[in-house]
């Protein structure tokens, strides 16, 4: 199983782009790939830590708790890391 942890917070125009971009991405994936995925989000106003470290670069996407990218997602490159995660 490969976690995807996308950290945020609530009315954050990126983070809900990147949401989008998460979303679609699994979707395009064969169902297979797509079931092996947890998709889990984290707010930086619901822990201290997150907000410590990350409030300057959300939205941040993490792979199996690495950093994946932050502020904005590519899809291509999403794709490209998911895969390989998996295997």
């Amino acid at each position: 199983m490969t976690t995807l942890t996308l950290i945020g917070k609530p009315d954050c125009h990126l983070c809900e782009v990147a949401s989008e971009v998460v979303d679609a991405v699994v979707a395009e994936l064969p169902d297979a790939a797509a079931e092996q995925i947890e998709i889990v989000e984290r707010s930086i106003n619901d822990d201290p830590a997150l907000y410590e470290r990350w409030w300057e670069k959300i939205p941040v996407v993490l792979i199996d708790g690495e950093l994946h990218a932050h502020w904005r997602v590519s899809p291509e490159r999403l794709k490209d890391a998911l895969e390989e995660a998996i295997g």
